[in-house]
């Protein structure tokens, strides 16, 4: 594509792609965990319309169907310039047509740097409330920014073709951090204002945005975090285009500048605990009468006519006592679902890499990946042979049904095991957690040209 970067590593596999990216050859050397005010650009509503109308949930949720929706309602939506593609434009067009939303007055760029407090919450209850601004992009050996995922270099190389057009980041990257210090008691101080803009999308959820512009409470706020480590929840292809830019800007001989820090959402996960729900996969091009042939020789198998009942089985697995857990699948795809579960202690052993910590080789995610994807049912791994669908089995069924395929439906890993992966080092497989509540695409962005 016009505009990719050829300055990125090519013919990697993802975790020597990961660890090229992230930096991960040197021993973790400490060092200050950083969110820096920023002048903010928003849309506004006068010009451009309800803040409901032209911001979306995160691009990577965003099929083809719903972006077509989205472009024929016209407008400013924010999905003309994140997924440009989908209106066969290029990523060139999507920067010119940032800055010329700009100079029309459909955006607008804050009068002074600022720390912005967003808000999610469904009927009165608040479920997500954290601090965005620009983060500084540290490697994973400072041990201040956990990435938990490995990264592919196709994601990265389009993120950074549309990132070096716009000269901006669109949307926000989502981190946790176990905070209850003053950064949290400035967050929900801020929240007791008017905020500047104040609405219900339709994912059900209101949305709320508030502004922190005061430099005494930036200073606490930094120096708050002083000393903390935050995870990646919700982001590892952006955040490793932030590092590549980086990258790229200092080889060009640039020098510190706004590429040194990328737009990102920092939650206290002690004040507001993040849903980590599972994502699921289909397979179409694999029928499940095979899926489950070859599954059968390996894995208990449990039978179900009912939908809500085999799902209440899979959570079932998901609740047990930990020395009772194991890894488990629901299949479907076919007029019968079928629970994966105690799979053959030696298949289980002779199909996982043993250079992973135990913890590792037992997350259901990484046994889907080595067992059944690679080892009994032999799918390469592309997005055309493995797609995905986040926190939703039922779509996950039908859209399997509608191809013929295979649905694999699967309990969300556990929040302490993704942590303790993080903290050993370790990558969680690609596509195993989805976070949330995610923040809104296109409240706030950031330019790299302010």
């Amino acid at each position: 594509m016009p505009g990719m970067d050829d300055d990125l590593p090519s013919g990697l596999g993802p975790e020597e792609f990961s660890a090229r990216i992230f930096g991960t050859s040197a021993p973790r050397t400490g060092g200050a965990l950083e969110l820096a005010p920023f002048r903010g650009v928003r849309f506004v509503p006068e010009i451009a319309g309800d803040p409901a109308s032209v911001t979306t949930p995160p691009y990577d949720l965003i099929d083809d169907a719903t972006a077509s929706r989205l472009l024929a309602s016209g407008g400013h939506n924010i999905v003309r310039l994140n997924l440009p593609r989908a209106a066969g434009e290029s990523y060139d067009a999507a920067g010119r047509r940032l800055r010329r939303w700009l100079d029309e007055g459909a955006l607008a760029i804050d009068p002074d740097p600022a720390l912005y407090v967003y808000e999610a919450a469904r009927d009165g209850t608040v479920l997500q409330r954290g601090l965005i601004g620009a983060l500084g992009l540290r490697p994973e050996s400072d041990g201040v920014v956990l990435p938990h995922e490995n990264v592919f270099p196709g994601p990265v190389r389009d993120r950074l073709a549309l990132m070096r057009a716009a000269n901006a980041n669109l949307e926000p990257i989502f981190l946790v951090y176990e905070g209850g210090g003053d950064a949290a008691r400035i967050v929900d101080d801020a929240s007791e204002d008017t905020p500047l803009l104040d609405f219900r999308a339709d994912d059900g959820l209101t949305h709320r945005l508030w502004r922190i512009s005061d430099p005494a409470l930036h200073a606490r706020v930094a120096a708050d975090l002083r000393g903390r480590r935050a995870l990646i929840a919700d982001g590892h292809h952006r955040y490793a285009t932030y590092r590549a830019l980086q990258a790229h800007r200092h080889a060009a001989g640039d020098g510190p500048g706004p590429w040194d820090a990328g737009l990102a959402m920092l939650v206290d996960s002690t004040r507001y605990p993040p849903h980590l729900a599972a994502i699921h996969r289909v397979l179409p091009g694999l029928r499940p009468g095979d899926a489950l042939a070859r599954a059968r020789a390996v894995f208990r198998v449990t039978d179900f006519a009912d939908e809500p009942a085999a799902l209440e089985a899979l959570a079932d697995v998901f609740a047990s006592a930990e020395e009772e857990r194991g890894p488990a699948f629901l299949l479907g795809g076919g007029d019968t679902l079928h629970l994966l579960t105690e799979p053959e202690p030696g298949a289980l052993s002779h199909s996982m890499p043993f250079e992973h910590s135990p913890r590792w080789r037992g997350l259901d995610t990484a046994v889907l990946d080595h067992l059944l994807v690679g080892n009994l049912w032999n799918v390469p791994e592309n997005e055309d042979a493995i797609q995905v669908v986040h926190d939703d089995p039922s779509a996950a069924i039908e859209r399997a049904r509608a191809a013929g395929g295979t649905a694999v439906v699967l309990n969300p890993l556990r929040v302490e095991d993704v942590l303790a992966v993080a903290d050993a080092g370790e990558r969680v497989p690609r596509k195993s957690t989805s976070f949330g509540p995610k923040p809104r695409t296109g409240l706030v962005l950031r330019l790299l040209d302010p």
